[in-house]
């Protein structure tokens, strides 16, 4: 992919191929229905557990969590080995362990209960500046916390959105995920956040795989530079 270049198109042709990226993978995979969820706390830490893993072993991390902490609180009372021990297979458990509990003692300190509740009061310019801050707390695990949590215009990208994005065309070949979250931001069609953030990576995992992208079968190939340039 290093060879890929291009001259970048303007901002608002951007912006329609993008739209008709997304209602290409809405026409293929549907419009995802949101699950609406009322456990900030539970999609933040869930995120977090996500970091540098995959879906399966992120579910199973948290899982054990809750099954062994049933309350917040009794995970930040919780010694950090115990912590370590049962999330070991999400992966950076002790990384991962200590960065939780440092934000349970945040949001205790701050709000004297274990809950994200405020966050619903606070724009989502605030919201990034006051998370941002916090280590751990990556562009990811806010827009996720946004999204999924908040139910706001925002748009994480994770390993497999950057990688589509970087092979199709609308994301810079030489830019990494956090700064592709500011890039993307004012390109995403207004209420379709959710929608391409989940198809894009569906089609990912199932089409535009790391090794051996299945460039034959894919219905996005008119609209790929990387097909354009290689496959062509």
């Amino acid at each position: 992919m290093s060879g890929l270049k291009r001259q970048w198109p303007e901002h608002e042709d951007l912006k329609r191929g993008i739209r008709k990226i997304a209602l290409l993978l809405e026409k293929r995979y549907g419009v995802p229905q949101r699950r609406s969820s009322n456990d900030l706390l539970g999609i933040l830490i869930g995120t977090i557990l996500s970091q540098n893993t995959n879906d399966q072993n992120r579910d199973r991390a948290y899982q054990r969590l809750r099954k062994r902490f049933p309350r917040w609180e009794d995970l930040l009372k919780a010694k950090t080995q115990s912590i370590i021990a049962t999330i070991r297979p999400g992966g950076l458990a002790e990384q991962k362990a200590r960065r939780i509990k440092e934000i349970l003692r945040w949001i205790l300190d701050r709000e004297g209960k274990l809950t994200l509740s405020f966050l619903k009061g606070m724009d989502s310019v605030e919201i990034v500046k006051l998370m941002g801050g916090l280590k751990g707390i990556g562009p990811k695990t806010i827009h996720c916390l946004l999204l999924f949590g908040l139910e706001r215009e925002a748009f994480p990208v994770d390993t497999h959105i950057l990688r589509v994005g970087q092979r199709i065309g609308f994301i810079p070949i030489t830019m990494n995920a956090v700064n592709a979250h500011r890039w993307m931001a004012p390109l995403i069609p207004k209420g379709k956040s959710l929608s391409l953030h989940l198809n894009l990576i569906r089609f990912g995992r199932s089409i535009c795989k790391v090794r051996h992208p299945q460039c034959e079968a894919c219905f996005l190939a008119e609209e790929c530079l990387y097909h354009s340039q290689y496959m062509s």
